[in-house]
């Protein structure tokens, strides 16, 4: 949450609203609005008429999915070993809290776990990625353990992949991976306790249908799956573990093998990403431009849960264990403040079809290209290398300040959630965005369209009413995401994009994006009347709004 310090005060008196005093309110509000009758003037110069909403507060829905925040992405595990890295994650728990971190390269040689002696004999060390864990579990975000990549020791070829290094091939005897396997499960339970262990899960390679992530078949990548989840197995028989962790659609040829080989699994996972093919724009720059249909991301995941509901492991929870607008590390898309609306949007839509969404990733220190300097370069994070909060980073935190239970709303957008908080200080959380794609222009792509300002517009306010609420003195807070409203990077972008920040330049960045309130004041709600607010919305807002029942 903010600093009390950072939240503006307000020092106007409480604001009571009792039926006669919403009808006069309503009528002000009518009468300061320039209908086209009073004006002259045509509907469509107007703007478009109100997004109706209305709460009903009595009649709650259900459970509030939890669906965004059980996992996040990271990039390396020895990227985790950084100072500065592991700041950032501070600051991710403390304003969001996310349950799992997922990252690549756990058994890569830098985390130094695998050699073997000049006669070939195994030996096992584990102080780095005992210094990670340790690290991860002493800020409350467990290990969604990826099994990646290939000790060079264990390899059966030299092909590599990214800046580190990293070996894809698969291992050049099973039998000592297996006994790696065993190793390293057995020292976690040894060191974390069975139950600790028991509640991570452990997920077999990474996109072993994509050639560069794996340098074998699907079917080598069956066989190390087999082989993997037999080797936890017989030291943590509870352990979950599963795969295949694709880029592409696999889901019918990995649960035909479970059926088939009668192999365990405990979840299905897979990967999206929300562009359009890669390709050049039309002065040859390779990138790719966003994806504006909006089934982008939604649509595989449903088509992913549908595949394991039709096939003989219908209960098999699928993670979604890397998504982002873009799967390309140099997408100012990232960056942009349309990003924290389009988040919104595709979890709004995926939710209902996954066990876990998780996000690739919460930083930009992040090295796959090599290490990154520039104060803005299209990082996936959530903060920036320097730690500026992104739009995206805000989307997330509202996500984990929304109430246990939905409440009943009609919203013609379904843009919106509206959730309550029950206990001594009942509270109602309303959270609302417009998204409208603002896509990059035929023949140009994100790498190009989304390094400049991108101006927003007025669109259809926002008419809100909620019903049945309990009578009493309530604190209203609002809060505010969008173009200029913490909003760094179009800050950056009329700085002159300076390739490194001046000490006063990322103080002043920062300061562009605190996430503090707007507004917060005091307000009365009588027996019987509702709270109704219009509130102004320009493309690609997003709006949090806080009642809190005073003491």
């Amino acid at each position: 949450m903010p600093d009390a310090s950072m939240r503006p005060r307000s020092t106007k008196r409480p604001l009571k609203i009792g039926p006669r005093l919403f009808r006069l309110a309503r009528l002000s509000l009518l009468a300061a609005v320039p209908l086209c009758a009073q004006t002259g003037r045509s509907p469509s110069q107007i703007g478009p008429p109100p997004r109706k909403i209305t709460v009903d507060a009595a009649r709650p829905l259900g459970p509030h999915t939890q669906v965004p925040l059980v996992s996040i992405g990271a990039g390396r595990a020895a990227e985790g070993l950084r100072p500065d890295w592991q700041a950032q994650l501070a600051t991710l728990q403390s304003q969001i809290g996310f349950h799992y971190l997922r990252f690549h390269g756990i058994l890569s040689d830098e985390m130094g776990l695998y050699t073997e002696a000049p006669d070939g004999t195994p030996s096992y060390h584990f102080e780095k990625i005992d210094q990670l864990y340790d690290l991860l579990l002493a800020d409350h975000i467990r290990p969604f353990v990826e099994l990646t990549f290939m000790p060079k020791a264990l390899a059966s070829g030299t092909q590599t992949i990214f800046w580190y290094s990293a070996n894809v091939t698969p291992p050049k005897d099973m039998g000592k991976w297996q006994a790696l396997i065993r190793a390293l499960t057995q020292h976690w339970i040894d060191r974390y306790g069975a139950p600790e262990v028991q509640s991570w899960f452990f997920e077999v390679w990474n996109e072993p249908d994509y050639p560069a992530f794996f340098a074998g078949t699907m079917q080598d990548y069956l066989r190390l799956y087999r082989a993997t989840v037999q080797a936890i197995r017989q030291v943590c028989p509870t352990c979950r573990v599963g795969g295949p962790a694709t880029s592409s659609p696999h889901e019918k040829q990995f649960l035909d093998f479970l059926a088939r080989t009668h192999t365990p699994a405990d979840f299905l996972s897979t990967h999206t990403y929300g562009v359009l093919k890669q390709g050049s724009d039309s002065r040859g720059r390779i990138g790719a431009p966003l994806d504006p249909s909006p089934d982008a991301i939604a649509g595989p995941i449903r088509a992913a849960r549908q595949e394991i509901d039709h096939s003989p492991f219908p209960t098999l929870p699928l993670h979604v264990t890397e998504w982002s607008s873009s799967y390309l590390p140099d997408d100012p898309f990232h960056d942009q403040y349309t990003s924290a609306p389009y988040l919104l949007d595709r979890i709004r839509q995926s939710a209902p079809y996954a066990a876990s969404l998780s996000y690739w990733i919460f930083t930009d220190i992040f090295e796959e290209r090599g290490p990154q300097t520039l104060p803005f370069y299209g990082g996936f994070g959530l903060l920036t290398v320097q730690g500026i909060r992104k739009p995206s980073f805000f989307a997330y935190k509202f996500l984990s300040q929304l109430g246990p239970t939905d409440l009943t709303t009609t919203d013609p957008a379904d843009q919106s959630w509206v959730t309550q908080t029950e206990g001594p200080r009942p509270a109602l959380q309303v959270l609302l965005w417009d998204y409208t794609p603002i896509p990059p222009p035929q023949g140009e792509i994100d790498q190009t369209f989304y390094k400049r300002e991108i101006p927003s517009t007025p669109t259809a306010p926002i008419d809100l009413t909620i019903e049945h609420l309990a009578p009493g003195r309530y604190t209203l807070t609002l809060y505010r995401i969008g173009y200029l409203q913490n909003d760094p990077y179009t800050a950056y972008l009329r700085m002159g994009s300076p390739v490194t920040l001046t000490p006063q330049q990322l103080k002043e960045l920062q300061s562009n994006s605190t996430g503090a309130p707007i507004s917060s004041r005091t307000i009365i709600i009588n027996k019987g009347a509702p709270f109704h607010q219009v509130l102004p919305m320009r493309q690609n807002d997003v709006v949090f709004l806080t009642l809190t029942l005073a003491k």
